[in-house]
């Protein structure tokens, strides 16, 4: 699995501003290496139906469905790492400590 770099927080991106809206700031950098992953996974849950359509033999689309499961996965940990260096940080140097609460409820949602 590749590391795509993590960019250190500045004054101008923030996980989160006053209002209720929260958003990412992925560099660009890393926005790009996320969607082209996606496009991956994409083209491979594309190419499971195609193989169900065509009555591919059962363990050949199995094989392949876990394949993009381990895709997702891969790509699910990157996205928590880069919340838990950047976004979680931010917000508990902020003092909201109910940010742990939030992660810990993801992490368990992972790893189901």
């Amino acid at each position: 699995m590749e590391n795509l770099p993590i960019e250190p927080l500045n004054n101008e991106a923030s996980c989160h501003n006053d209002s209720t809206e929260r958003k990412s700031h992925h560099s660009q950098e890393v926005k790009k290496a996320l969607v082209s992953r996606l496009n991956r996974i994409e083209g491979q849950v594309r190419g499971v139906k195609r193989l169900v359509e065509n009555d591919t033999y059962c363990d050949d689309v199995l094989t392949q469905i876990a394949a993009i499961q381990s895709a997702l996965n891969g790509l699910g940990k990157l996205l928590l790492e880069g919340h838990m260096k950047s976004c979680v940080v931010e917000r508990i140097q902020e003092g909201d400590t109910e940010v742990l609460d939030e992660l810990l409820i993801t992490v368990k949602k992972l790893m189901k």
